[in-house]
């Protein structure tokens, strides 16, 4: 245990425990610092779960960027929480995130997302662009109407204006992208429409198509005859 808490810095209140590689919060950083630590910083760790928390009864502000949490994130109720930030772990239904964050972090203001899919910014794509964005702004403050601060921008009270009016509706998704054809055949994919037969149309065994047509040319209504009056060809 004396080797571990030497990797703790410690400064009055505040705990970082960054870049250890853990992917549990340690047993003995509650026993240590449960009862009187205000900040804690976890940042850059494997974490996927923050089960360790409960022994944290006091935290008022919590730093966990660069880990694994994901959609089975769990808090333990932390009534006196205010800063939560989550940046760069791997969080997708934001949805479920805030409801969640709702009913254990009552005190919360300032909330940060930044690099995950739940964000949806052009960190995490550039096919995301600024309405993506303000849109996932409106949801979250129609779910969190407590916030003051999200991601890198102060809430404004315009934004609270239109979250209350329209934020309900105003969660982005995306389209899923389409199935790959089936290789086997083409009867869950039909191909569109071609008078050539069946073997023509498959590239990987082309077969050139040859036939006989009969056309006949009379002359009416070409270009080169237009000075003629179709009566007389």
């Amino acid at each position: 245990m004396a080797h571990n808490e030497s990797l703790v810095a410690l400064n009055g209140t505040q705990i970082s425990y960054i870049g250890h590689d853990c992917t549990d919060i340690p047993g003995f950083l509650g026993d240590s610092y449960g009862q009187f630590a205000r900040r804690l910083d976890l940042s850059f760790n494997l974490l996927r779960s923050l089960a360790g928390l409960k022994m944290f009864t006091v935290l008022e502000e919590l730093v966990v960027d660069n880990n694994l949490l994901g959609n089975d994130l769990l808090l333990p109720r932390l009534p006196n929480l205010h800063t939560l930030t989550l940046n760069k772990n791997q969080l997708t239904d934001i949805e479920a995130l805030l409801e969640h964050l709702a009913d254990v972090t009552p005190s919360l203001v300032y909330l940060s997302l930044l690099g995950n899919e739940a964000c949806p910014n052009q960190l995490v794509s550039p096919d995301n662009d600024e309405d993506d964005y303000q849109r996932y702004r409106y949801f979250v403050l129609h779910k969190l109407p407590q916030l003051k601060f999200l991601d890198t921008r102060k809430v404004t009270q315009k934004e609270m204006v239109e979250a209350q009016a329209r934020g309900a509706f105003m969660k982005v998704v995306k389209p899923k992208s389409e199935a790959p054809p089936n290789e086997t055949g083409s009867e869950s994919h039909p191909l569109p429409y071609t008078p050539l037969p069946r073997g023509s149309r498959d590239a990987k065994n082309h077969k050139g198509v040859f036939a006989k047509c009969r056309y006949i040319y009379y002359g009416r209504h070409s270009e080169g005859n237009r000075f003629i009056r179709n009566d007389q060809l």
